[in-house]
């Protein structure tokens, strides 16, 4: 989550985002609030914290592929970890 993703996700009336300045669709400044998108930002974190320390997808379907129960419950059981680690 970055602070453009934040401003959109914040202020549904932004269209286009250059620096740290945000405008509607006519191009007039759009006035954001700092804490509101830091707010989101922190509340979003743990997406990109799992997506960083989720196994491999490839490694699930390689056990469908085999037939391994084994793989797929350690991919399952990995994929729990993490979102045991970082909660929403």
């Amino acid at each position: 989550m970055n602070k453009h993703q934040a401003i959109y996700a914040t202020n549904t009336n932004v269209v286009t985002i250059r620096g740290d300045d945000a405008f509607d669709a006519d191009g007039n400044p759009v006035t954001y609030d700092e804490t509101a998108v830091q707010a989101y930002i922190d509340a979003h974190a743990y997406i990109a914290k799992r997506q960083a320390e989720y196994p491999p997808f490839t490694d699930y379907l390689d056990g469908i592929a085999k037939g391994d129960q084994a793989q797929i419950n350690k991919y399952i059981a990995d994929c729990q970890a993490v979102k045991a680690k970082y909660p929403k």
